[in-house]
């Protein structure tokens, strides 16, 4: 990363900021996917059916894809500390809207102005921690952060449904905006400000495409993802055909939650230090988790631990890539982030196409094989990687290539 736009090694390391973005992560998240748990309840409120309700998360997801490349570059040179908060903001505003709206349209006007805000969110957040932050604690930072994403799909989604179940669904979306209202106002008193550096470029896509690495981040991480929901979205078929107790599916989405937290734990520990041998190891852990679960012959603790390692796993994956994306946009680092955000959302609907698609020509049970062919590819993606997207670490050294086997024999 730019020394010249990387925070001061020396300087303290901002606990209280990090723990606001974590929890505007975890807001983000919680919007994202509350739709999808209150999905009955919000069919009848609005008086459309369930696919049509349905909607309001996959435009959600839809808007994100058109939006994010020109919005990031219409908004370049928007401070960041007041673009985070207008962002928070909006959120609450979305929410809010959504949980007054009249009929399914306001509700579907007021999902978008979300979308746009989330897009806009994951542009700014990562870019920003790394002019905020000593570069020597970036890891560390982003892995704090992001641990506010598996809050919300391990908590965040499932409180907001079971208040929905208990107030009716228009509370939940009330709720979360009056939270992200109060979190707005902790922005404002606690992110600091970041100022671009004097030389820093305007964000251009095109030029971050055009850096060495940048193509294989943005095609191995979506990889990863889309594996992810080709096998999460479909996961309670899996589960049925496997043999195991319909108890397991929430169990299941609990599970993959709560170990992604250790993944984060784990990734922020090694992402400074040895970044590509981590992510080689928790890319092919990930593979073997998904190839064996067909194989579990109705043994929850086997499925179970199984899937701890593909919920560690991907909470790890996205610290290393985040990492590796910003490193290697070097100079366009907030255009190349811009570009992950649009192929991961790219990543998450193809992955469930692909999902649904393995389950009917597979079925249920192969359905984590077929999703571990994406992430095969990505590991192979990752192993090309290793001179611009995927570089060794610097206690990674016994990694490097050995010397020439002339070489060697002339050092005697």
């Amino acid at each position: 990363m730019s020394s010249a736009t990387s925070a001061p090694a020396g300087q303290r390391f901002p606990l209280a900021a990090m723990m606001v973005l974590a929890t505007i992560a975890f807001t983000a998240i919680t919007t994202e996917l509350l739709p999808s748990g209150l999905l009955p309840q919000i069919s009848t409120g609005l008086n459309v059916s369930e696919p049509v309700a349905g909607y309001l998360a996959a435009a959600y997801a839809a808007v994100i894809v058109v939006t994010v490349v020109p919005a990031a570059r219409l908004l370049g040179r928007v401070p960041r500390r007041p673009l985070l908060v207008a962002l928070v903001l909006t959120f609450a505003l979305s929410n809010a809207l959504v949980g007054l709206a009249p009929n399914f349209t306001a509700a579907m006007i007021a999902r978008l102005v979300g979308g746009l805000a989330h897009g806009l969110l994951w542009t700014t957040m990562a870019p920003y921690i790394t002019r905020v932050v000593p570069a020597n604690k970036v890891g560390k930072a982003l892995a704090l952060v992001f641990s506010g994403n598996s809050l919300g799909l391990a908590i965040g989604a499932p409180i907001g449904t079971a208040l929905g179940g208990f107030l009716g669904w228009r509370a939940s979306f009330l709720f979360l905006a009056g939270f992200g209202l109060l979190l707005g106002v902790l922005a404002f008193w606690l992110l600091p400000s970041a100022r671009r550096g004097a030389n820093e470029a305007r964000p251009s896509l095109r030029k971050a495409i055009a850096q060495p690495g940048v193509k294989s981040v943005a095609i191995a991480w979506p990889l990863m993802v889309l594996a992810h929901f080709a096998l999460f979205t479909f996961i309670a078929p899996y589960i049925r055909d496997a043999g195991l107790p319909d108890y397991a599916i929430s169990l299941s989405l609990t599970v993959l939650g709560v170990s992604g937290l250790f993944g984060i734990w784990i990734a922020g520990l090694t992402v400074d230090s040895h970044p590509r041998r981590s992510l080689l190891i928790t890319t092919s852990a990930i593979a073997v988790s998904m190839l064996l679960l067909p194989f579990v012959g109705g043994s929850l603790p086997f499925a179970l631990a199984l899937m701890t390692v593909w919920g560690a796993g991907l909470g790890a994956i996205g610290i290393y890539n985040q990492s590796a994306i910003l490193r290697a946009g070097r100079e366009n680092k907030d255009a190349a982030n811009g570009l992950t955000v649009l192929t991961i959302q790219l990543g998450i609907t193809i992955g469930a196409l692909y999902g649904s698609a393995a389950l009917v020509v597979a079925g249920p049970l192969l359905v984590p094989a077929a999703a571990a062919l994406p992430v095969i590819a990505a590991l192979l993606v990752t192993i090309g990687g290793r001179k611009a997207a995927y570089p060794p670490g610097p206690r990674e050294s016994v990694w490097k290539s050995p010397r020439p086997v002339q070489e060697r024999a002339e050092s005697r």
